[in-house]
Formats: structure tokens, sequence, C-alpha cells
């Protein structure tokens, strides 16, 4: 919707100082904190935070929480992102300030990588047999690449998205994606993953999977990626899945099967073919295909579901 008159006016009022545009120019980039940000301007909290809320009133600048933070960025769509876009193309990029924001920028990711690898680390010593080796993630990625096929991916969430793993894959192809977890550890993983990659239209965000924070009908493609066999409660996430789904939009689920391919044991770490069956015809998802592909130790199951009409929240 485009905006009036005033609206107009006063984000380019916004715009219009040293500080707010240098703002501007590291918050497309990616998500920074307050505490961030004043080590990358030098300057005092208090005075960013002036500018911070002058951007974000203005519709030029967002924030979410994550526990105990808060991240501002530019949106990733909107008037507000087309606005920004405009402005920063026309800024010369080898401005001294320019430069010197966008080194002091890197120096915060660096960190934040180094960070990230501790936390993996951690997760591997912890969990030595989670993690499916390289030839087993290919051979998986190929079989979600051949699932969604030229389809357009349009707007990706990305539920309970860990190491980022689904953004990195498929980020490419989507007009904006956003992945949700509860970990803030995980969170900065795929936060330095997307950084890595340079998918700025790309973010992560703290969120609880049994209770999006978006609303009905808001994303065109959503993943949920080695996350239903983990959950108390894998129907109340697909009902919630459903929820956001725009008609016509595709639920893609890689997990776990119950059921090794090699021992023919029942699996403790894993979700059954049949109960993600039984939940999709309950809130009203059209089950496409089915795929069984080996991840090691354990069979991968990938299901893709498609939405074909407007349906209500399900109740699991």
């Amino acid at each position: 919707m485009p905006w009036s008159q005033s609206q107009l006016l006063t984000a380019l009022k916004a715009a219009a100082e040293p500080t707010r545009l240098r703002l501007l120019t590291i918050l497309s980039e990616g998500e920074l904190t307050v505490g961030e940000i004043t080590r990358v301007l030098d300057q005092s909290q208090p005075r960013v935070s002036r500018h911070l809320k002058l951007l974000c009133d203005a519709g030029l600048l967002t924030r979410f929480r994550e526990q105990n933070w808060i991240f501002y960025r530019v949106p990733l769509k909107g008037n507000g992102a087309r606005l920004a876009r405009r402005l920063l193309e026309m800024l010369i990029v080898d401005d001294d300030y320019v430069m010197l924001d966008h080194e002091r920028t890197e120096e915060v990711k660096s960190e934040r990588a180094e960070a990230a690898l501790e936390v993996l680390d951690n997760i591997t010593q912890l969990w030595p047999t989670a993690h499916m080796s390289e030839e087993n993630e290919s051979q998986i990625n190929v079989c979600i690449l051949e699932e969604l096929g030229n389809s357009e991916i349009g707007d990706l969430l990305d539920i309970g998205t860990g190491t980022g793993r689904m953004l990195t894959l498929l980020g490419d192809r989507a007009d904006q994606a956003i992945g949700i977890d509860i970990s803030s550890e995980m969170l900065l993983v795929a936060r330095t993953r997307l950084h890595e990659a340079g998918l700025r239209h790309c973010m992560v965000r703290h969120g609880n999977m049994y209770k999006l924070p978006f609303g009905v009908c808001s994303f065109d493609t959503v993943t949920i990626d080695q996350v239903l066999s983990q959950a108390d409660n894998p129907a109340l996430v697909l009902a919630e899945a459903a929820r956001i789904l725009r008609p016509g939009g595709s639920l893609l689920i890689v997990d776990f099967a119950t059921v090794a391919e090699k021992t023919g044991t029942a699996s403790a770490n894993g979700i059954s073919e049949q109960e993600i069956r039984r939940s999709l015809h309950q809130i009203g998802l059209r089950r496409t295909s089915v795929r069984h592909v080996s991840g090691g130790h354990q069979d991968v199951i990938v299901i893709h579901a498609k939405r074909t009409a407007h349906v209500g929240r399900a109740v699991a």
C-alpha cells in the first residue's frame, strides 16, 4: 500500500540526517543489537537509541526482541524497505564513513562467527550421532530441491530453523525468508550462516513453534526440518504451519523416520509417517509426495504437502 504524503515526508525527514543514514546502511546488511550498533558507530547508547526510534517510527527500520536483546534491521518488505533501498542505491559505496562502518560491522559479525563455532562444537560433543554426513545431507538437499521443482517459493518460513540449513539452501529462490527458533544459541549460528552466504533478504527471529508470531496466510512456503521428531506436540506444530500458509502454498517436512532402514528397529528419535499423514488430513493439507532418503544412521522422510483452500487453525 502506498504511503500518504505525510508518511513519505516523515520517512524522508527521518533519513535526512548523517547518523541515521549510516544506520540504514549498516542495518540493510542484517540485524544488529543496540550494543553492536554503538560499537560500529562509536556513539553513546542514548544517542543511538534516539536515532533508532525515529527510524522505526518512520517505518524505515523494524525491531524485534530475542531473549534479553533487541535487534534492529531494515525491513525485508514494504514501503520502508523499498525507500531504504532507493536511498542506499544513491550512496557512494567508498565514502569514508560507509567503509569504516562496514569494516566495524564485519568485526562484530566475525566475533559472532567465532561464538557460533563454539556452539556447534558443543553440540557435536553432546550429540555426536545427531548429524548427518555431508554425503547424506547432500542427497537430502537434492531431494528437497526436486520436490519444490521450478515452483516459486515466494515468502518462506522455516520453523525450528536450527543452524539455518533450509534458509541457506532455499534462500536464493525466496522473495524473503524467515527462520524461527526458540534457542538463542541456534539463532546465533543461523544468523552467522546467513551473513556468510550474503542472504540479506533472509533473517532469523526468536519464536515459539507452537504459537508463531505471524498472522493467517502469511507465507507461501513453510519448511519443518528435523523438528517434529523432537516436538512434544507435533500435531500442533503442523496446525500452526497450516494456519500461516497461504492458499496454494507448500509445506515441506524433513525428519528422521521412526524405523531405521538397516536394522528395522523402532527409533525413539523419529516421526511416524502415519502420524504425519493423519495430522495433515486433520488440518486440511493435501499430501502430494513422500520420499525416504538415507540419513546415515537412520532413514530420513521427506513429505511435501499443499494447501488448496483456506482453513482455520486446527485444534490439536
